[in-house]
């Protein structure tokens, strides 16, 4: 069973108390470090002052490149699902184990 920590995460200046699994802060602890980042950036490239637009800027760009690995995960399953191992490439990757199997063995 994973114990829950209490743990204080600094985004735009504000800071929120969170109560995670332990194993789990790493993980927030690059996000938030990530999402800092994201907003100095948007920061320093535009005129922007409101820290909630550069939430938002921030928020939108983490969205838009979740979504975009999630097509480029769609398209290489639909490619692996496609792609077929000719039967008698089959038999030959089995000889092929058969001989290695032997050849561990001696």
């Amino acid at each position: 069973m994973s114990e829950e920590i209490s743990i204080k995460v600094t985004i735009a200046g504000r800071t929120y108390p969170l109560k995670v699994r332990s194993e789990e802060e790493a993980g927030i602890r690059s996000a938030e470090q990530s999402l800092e980042e994201s907003i100095q950036l948007f920061q320093k490239s535009y005129a922007v002052k409101d820290k909630q637009d550069l939430l938002a800027m921030a928020a939108l760009q983490v969205t838009a490149r979740k979504e975009a690995k999630k097509e480029v995960e769609r398209v290489v399953e639909r490619v692996v699902e496609t792609v077929e191992v000719p039967v008698d490439l089959s038999k030959e990757l089995l000889q092929l184990e058969q001989q290695l199997d032997a050849f561990l063995q001696d």
